[in-house]
C-alpha cells in the first residue's frame, strides 16, 4: 500500500483519501493570499508528528523580489526558525559526512535558488543576452539545489515545498519551470545513488561506501508545488483548462484555493480538482485562515 503524509490541515486528510500520496506531486493552485503559504508549511511541520520526525525543506523559485513570508509565518504558526541556505557555498562532502556523525543537519531548510533580481525571468521578459545568462547560470543553481535536496533527503527529510513559480503563457518559456522539471524527474523522483553522482562527480567513488550507508528511497517523498495564479475565483480555476503535457497536468494531485459568493459575501473555499489514488468527493470545501493556519469549516 501506498504510504500517504499528512498535509497538517485539519479535515483535509479524510478529504483526500488520508493525506497526500508519497512518491507523488501535488499542486496547490491560487492567488496571492489565498492561503498556498500556510498550507504549505503546515505540510512540512506535520512531519514532526509522524515517523519521520522532522520537517520539510522549501525550495523558493522567486527571481522577482515578492516575498512569500516563509520565515514570518513559520515562527508565528509554529515557533520554526527557517535555516537559509546560501545557494553560492559550495557543497562541501567532508562537512556533509560529519555533520551525519554529530547528528547535526548539513543543509538549511530553505533555499532561495535564484538571486532577487526585481523582474520576472521569462524569455519574454528578458533580451538575448540577459536570457543566454540566466541559461548558463541555471547549471550552478542546478548543483545548489541538488545539494541542498540530497543533503535533506539523505538525513530524513520526506516532505519538500516548491514556491515561487509565477504565471506564464507557455511553461517553455520560463526559467523556473525548467528548474522545476529538473528538481521533480532529476531529484526528487531519481534513485538516491545517482542523484549522489550528479553532486559528487569525480569523488563519487572516494565516499562511495559512505554514500551507500546514507541512502534514501524516493518513493517516500511528497512533493507540493505552490503556483500563484491571476484568477482568485474559485469557479475560474476549476474553469480553465489545462493543456497536455502541462505540468500541472502531470501532477498526481490538483487543489485549487479560489473565493466563491456566498449571498452578500465572498468566502475561501478550495476543490480537489484532481488526486489519482483516491476516491474524491466532487464538493467544495470552505475554509478560514487564522493564527493556526488554514482549516476547513462546517
Amino acid at each position: 500500500m501506498t504510504k500517504r503524509l499528512s498535509t497538517g490541515v485539519p479535515g483535509l486528510d479524510e478529504k483526500l483519501g488520508g493525506g497526500l500520496l508519497a512518491g507523488a506531486t501535488a499542486v496547490i493552485v491560487g492567488s496571492s493570499g489565498a492561503g498556498k503559504t500556510q498550507l504549505s508549511l503546515q505540510f512540512l511541520n506535520a512531519g514532526l508528528t509522524t515517523d519521520e520526525r522532522r520537517r520539510g525543506v522549501v525550495l523558493d523559485l522567486t527571481a522577482r523580489g515578492d516575498s512569500q513570508n516563509h520565515a514570518g509565518y513559520a515562527k508565528s504558526l509554529f515557533d520554526w526558525t527557517l535555516r537559509e541556505q546560501d545557494a553560492d557555498v559550495p557543497f562541501d562532502p567532508e562537512k556533509f559526512f560529519a555533520s551525519f556523525q554529530a547528528g547535526v543537519p548539513y543543509s538549511g531548510d530553505y533555499l532561495q535558488a535564484f538571486p532577487w533580481t526585481g523582474r520576472r525571468v521569462t524569455r519574454r521578459d528578458l533580451d538575448e543576452d540577459d536570457w543566454r545568462e540566466w541559461k548558463y547560470d541555471l547549471t550552478r543553481r542546478l548543483d545548489a539545489t541538488i545539494a541542498f535536496l540530497y543533503s535533506n533527503f539523505a538525513q530524513g527529510a520526506r516532505r519538500l515545498v516548491v514556491d515561487g513559480i509565477e504565471p506564464v503563457e507557455h511553461q517553455g518559456d520560463s526559467i523556473q519551470f525548467e528548474l522545476l522539471e529538473y528538481v521533480v524527474r532529476q531529484i526528487v523522483k531519481k534513485d538516491s545513488s545517482w542523484v549522489a553522482r550528479d553532486l559528487f562527480r569525480q569523488n563519487y567513488r572516494k565516499y562511495e561506501e559512505q554514500i551507500t550507508t546514507r541512502s534514501y528511497n524516493p518513493d517516500e517523498i511528497a512533493t507540493i508545488l505552490s503556483y500563484t495564479s491571476p484568477e482568485t475565483s474559485l469557479d475560474a480555476l476549476i474553469d480553465k483548462p489545462m493543456e497536455e503535457g502541462d505540468f500541472f497536468a502531470q501532477a498526481n494531485t490538483v487543489i485549487f484555493l479560489g473565493k466563491i459568493r456566498e449571498g452578500r459575501k465572498f468566502q475561501r473555499a478550495m476543490y480537489v480538482f484532481k488526486h489519482r489514488g483516491s476516491a474524491c468527493s466532487d464538493e467544495i470545501l470552505p475554509y478560514e485562515i487564522d493564527d493556526r493556519g488554514l482549516r476547513l469549516v462546517d
